[in-house]
């Protein structure tokens, strides 16, 4: 049986460890000032680099960064990807320690994540447990994994600062932009990507096939003789003159099935599969051609 001075103890130790947790985080945790009201809060995501929301930066010159330990240091604007609502600041400070990068993947439905922001340059933080888990596909047809929803409070200039685990490592970067049913946190694996999209390039790439597509229902006739398990796909209505699209052999007519395994149902699944990872290289598209079962292999290009 526990005792309240056990009760008491523990509740203590739980305490403890979450103030710690947030003392080890907030050592990356800084202010970022590109908007004429209040800061808004980034994060020093590896060393002279920093991520932000990409809706809080209204400006893209005269861009200060407020360092943990009160400095001040001159940033540029690396790039940023509304998509997906971060932005990449490069600071001239490139001592400053950088945020212990966690694994969102390891991340369950349950678990106790805290929220930092550092607008204005005060601390705060906000706690509670992940609410849902999920992939998400944003207004403009980016698809992220493992989008965390966590239930706590975001507090005014709160986007672009870090989700962090029990021991401080960070597990997302938090926005109330991309959500209308609240805030949500971006995942490492995504930042990591975006990040390298935009330090080597300066932009993401978007993958593109060069096709007019509309959803289409498959006759009973033509599932029933390539022993189909869907009902429907996209029906290409238009090739555009030299598209990777053309290039790899898709028609008119053309009923795509699947990228890569993956079925398809609306044209948005097709974007969504699209990503940077994939631009530059051959996907195998399965398709109904003449009521016959066909794949085709088309290298993606990169959307102009």
């Amino acid at each position: 049986m526990t005792t309240p001075t056990q009760a008491n103890t523990s509740l203590t130790n739980f305490s403890d460890a979450l103030a710690g947790a947030v003392e080890t985080a907030a050592q990356a945790v800084v202010s970022v000032n590109a908007r004429q009201r209040l800061s808004s809060t980034g994060v020093l995501w590896r060393a002279g680099i920093v991520v932000a929301a990409d809706h809080t930066i209204e400006r893209e010159d005269d861009l200060t960064v407020t360092l943990p330990d009160g400095t001040t240091s001159a940033a540029t604007l690396v790039g940023r990807d509304p998509s997906t609502d971060l932005a990449v600041l490069k600071i001239d400070n490139t001592t400053a320690a950088p945020a212990q990068i966690g694994d969102t993947s390891a991340v369950k439905v349950g678990h106790y994540v805290i929220a930092l922001g550092r607008a204005g340059g005060t601390l705060s933080a906000s706690g509670g447990v992940v609410s849902a888990i999920g992939n998400g596909r944003t207004g403009s047809g980016a698809q992220i994994d493992h989008l965390l929803r966590p239930d706590l409070t975001m507090y005014p200039g709160f986007s672009g600062g870090p989700l962090v685990d029990a021991q401080g490592q960070v597990v997302g970067i938090t926005t109330s932009h991309l959500s209308r049913a609240g805030a949500v946190a971006i995942p490492t694996a995504t930042v990591n990507t975006v990040v390298d999209q935009l330090t080597t390039r300066g932009k993401i790439a978007r993958g593109y096939l060069g096709v007019s597509m509309q959803p289409v229902r498959i006759p009973d006739a033509i599932k029933t003789a390539l022993s189909l398990t869907t009902n429907g796909g996209l029906i290409v209505i238009a090739v555009e003159t030299g598209s990777p699209a053309e290039q790899g052999g898709l028609m008119i007519g053309d009923i795509l099935l699947s990228i890569e395994g993956t079925a398809l149902s609306d044209t948005s699944d097709v974007q969504s599969l699209l990503g940077p990872d994939k631009v530059g290289k051959p996907v195998a598209i399965r398709v109904v051609r003449g009521g016959a079962d066909a794949t085709v292999d088309v290298t993606v290009g990169e959307r102009p």
